[in-house]
Formats: C-alpha cells, sequence, structure tokens
C-alpha cells in the first residue's frame, strides 16, 4: 500500500525527542508498504530523504518551542496549507495517516478528504484545543468556538482515529460519532534502552557523581511542563542535605526563566542539559537512578501520552511523576515508583527517602518498571495491534 504519512513534527532517533512517528512509519515500511510522510524543518527549501525505507518530505516551515502562541498558530497553518498542497500531488495514496499535534493537521485531512476523496486515519496525540483552553491560553470566543468546531469535523470524516491513552480515547468517545476508535500508547523501545546499561564514567566524573541518587526530567521544557516544580524540590532537597543531583536535558520556551530561577537561589544539586539524540540520552539514563515526569497541575493534561515516561520504564528506572490521572494509576498499580501533589514539594522529599536509605527498594522499583514496558508498551506489541486496526 501507498501510506501518506503526516506529522509536522517528525523526528528520528538520530535527531531525539518523541520518535513514535518514526516508529510507527519505520515498522510500515519494514512490513512492505510504500510510506510518504510529510513534514516541517527550519530550512529555507524542500528536501527529500529516505529514511529507514520511508520518503520523508522536509517543507520549510518554521517552528521553534519558544515562540509565542500566535506566532506557533501561525506556523501551524502555514505547515497545513503547504502539506495539503504538496500531498495533493502525490499519486496513487491508498490512505492517510495523521498525527497531530496541531490539530491544524486536521485540515489537511479534511481538504484531502474532500477535494481529493483520500480517506484518513487521525491519530491523537493530545486533547487540542482542550488543553489550550482550559490552561487559559486560548481565551477568545471565537476561536475557541472554531477551533472546537475543527477538532469534532476532523473526527466525524475520519475513517479511523488512535488514541494515546485512555482518556482520550473516552473524550473521542463522548462525541458519539461512529468512527471506529484505537488505544494505542506511546511505545517502549525494550530493545534500544536497557535496565542493565553500564553507567558511563565519563558522566559521574564530569559531575561528580558518585554516591549521589540521581533524578533526571528529559523532554520539552514548556509552560505545560511546569518544572518549577522541580525547582522547589531541589531546594528543599539542599535544605534538608538529601545526597541528590537533578537532571533537566531539553530545551524550550520555560528554560532560560527556570535557569536564571536555579542561579538566584544558588542551587548547586541541579544540572541543565541541552537536547539529546537518543544515543546520548541513553548514557545519561545509564547513571540515572530514578525520572521526573511533571506537567502543569491541570485535570486536562492528566490524559497526557509522555514519551519520558515510556523511555523510562523501558530504561529501568524509578519513575516519580506529578500529574494524577492514568499514569498516576500504572505507576502505583505496578510499584514502579510513586506520585506527590506537585505543590507539596515536601511530600516528596518524604517519598523519596526510603528510597535513598534502601538500595533494594530502588532495584525492585526498576525491575516492576521494565516489566511494566515489556508487558504493556512494548514495541513490537503496540505496532502490531496498531496494524490490526487498520488492516495493513
Amino acid at each position: 500500500m501507498r501510506i501518506l504519512y503526516i506529522h509536522q513534527y517528525f523526528k528520528t532517533p538520530k535527531e531525539g525527542g518523541a520518535i513514535r512517528s518514526w516508529y510507527i512509519a519505520s515498522a510500515m515500511a519494514n512490513a512492505g508498504h510504500d510510506i510518504q510522510l510529510v513534514t516541517a524543518h527550519n530550512e529555507n527549501k524542500y528536501i527529500v530523504k529516505n529514511i529507514d525505507g520511508i520518503n520523508v518530505h522536509y517543507l520549510p516551515v518554521n517552528y521553534k518551542n519558544s515562540y509565542g502562541f500566535f506566532r506557533r498558530l501561525l506556523s501551524f497553518l502555514k505547515f497545513a496549507h503547504r502539506a495539503y498542497y504538496f500531498s495533493r500531488k502525490i499519486p496513487s495514496i491508498d490512505f492517510a495517516y495523521i498525527s497531530s499535534t496541531p490539530l491544524t493537521v486536521g485540515l489537511v485531512a479534511l481538504k484531502l478528504f474532500q477535494k481529493n476523496h483520500i480517506r484518513y486515519v487521525f491519530e491523537v496525540r493530545d486533547l487540542w484545543p482542550e488543553a489550550p483552553i482550559k490552561m487559559g491560553i486560548i481565551q477568545n470566543p471565537i476561536l475557541k468556538y472554531v477551533s472546537r468546531y475543527l477538532e469534532k469535523k476532523v473526527y466525524q470524516k475520519a475513517n479511523k482515529l488512535v488514541a494515546l491513552s485512555p482518556g482520550i480515547e473516552q473524550y473521542i468517545k463522548g462525541f458519539r460519532i461512529k468512527v471506529p476508535v484505537h488505544l494505542c500508547p506511546n511505545m517502549s523501545d525494550c530493545n534500544f534502552f536497557s535496565i542493565e546499561l553500564p553507567e558511563d564514567k565519563l558522566l559521574i566524573d564530569q559531575f561528580g557523581l558518585k554516591r549521589k541518587f540521581i533524578i533526571s526530567y528529559f523532554g520539552s521544557i514548556g509552560r505545560s511542563n511546569a518544572l518549577d516544580y522541580l525547582l522547589n524540590i531541589a531546594l528543599i532537597s539542599a535544605k534538608e542535605d538529601c545526597d541528590i543531583v537533578f537532571f533537566i536535558i531539553g530545551d524550550g520556551a520555560m528554560k532560560k526563566k527556570l535557569v536564571k530561577r536555579s542561579i538566584a537561589s544558588g542551587l548547586n544539586n541541579i544540572h541543565f542539559i541541552d537536547h539529546l539524540n537518543k544515543f546520548e540520552l541513553k548514557k545519561y539514563l545509564s547513571i540515572t537512578d530514578a525520572t521526573y515526569i511533571s506537567f502543569a497541575n491541570y485535570s486536562v493534561l492528566e490524559n497526557n501520552s509522555p514519551n519520558k515516561f515510556f523511555d523510562s520504564l523501558a530504561s529501568g528506572k524509578l519513575v516519580i511523576s506529578n500529574t494524577g490521572g492514568w499514569i498516576r494509576e500504572l505507576i502505583e498499580n505496578y510499584s514502579c515508583g510513586f506520585y506527590y501533589h506537585p505543590e507539596e514539594p515536601q511530600m516528596f522529599i518524604d517519598q523519596i527517602k526510603p528510597f535513598l536509605k534502601d538500595q533494594n527498594l530502588v532495584m525492585k522499583a526498576k525491575k516492576n518498571a521494565r516489566e511494566l514496558a515489556l508487558k504493556r508498551f512494548e514495541r513490537q506489541k503496540l505496532t502490531m495491534e496498531l496494524f490490526n486496526f487498520l488492516e495493513i
């Protein structure tokens, strides 16, 4: 089959970040399908590359996480416009697999369906526009109406829908539309990541980490990630002389503010590391005892399916989350970490202390995390379930 795959933020393991689309598209290509993937890059010209059997078409549309809301929206609309006019020229498409966010890629889906009679599968990664509305980012009543109308229309006209979390699945079903919905969370790459990675001795020496308990956050550093919560923890940890070192790995709109606050607070137990690809990230995970999952304190964000969680499970890490919902339930049901309320940093300190004192507790949680990855979120398993749903 010739499958048109559209995702504005397509990344590979060599680039790092969220690589779900690479997992799915490369698996499609390995299964013998012709994959034409349309994405964007911050260059000034169109480029096409064959990456792991995927024909990747890079359209020139600038985007940075640090952009303000309206500049980001302009980038989204620009990509939707260019992606449609490029995609409609690709002949003999059997169906389109279109991945949000942003929701504006739904405009591409609708136009391909209405103008070119191409059926599409729409993948819902986040609750957009519901999340930015609930967070107060979208306040204009006209923009609220238009974005919610677009969302419903995209769902109604889809051939099939893919949801990345149970909460997203239930939210979609609340529209009462007669479109099949499949739950396919983000994936744990249990072949790439391992619980038995040898520690990177150079990093241990570079940062003076001997006999330290290391907690790492990796991913976007944006408003919705609310990493001020982690700095609050680092402050109390320093006051109570806990042997904890924190790493914040990544980039985003809030990073400069966090670094400035860290310096002003005199914190020497926290390190900021620039964005890493998956191979570089694996080195830092080799020295990490626990990973930190962070979101702003809005119930709508409890429906997210954070990549960092599934990479953490595959790596066999103690997982700490300040968000409730299904991620909290998994952590607690499988005893692979703990939840604490984001606005109660002392609650974090109280819960981490038993792990600081007893390495056996840490090892048990790590083992449980890896077993959860293998049982529920293993990459090949979820990919095959998705292909069965897509009938490819």
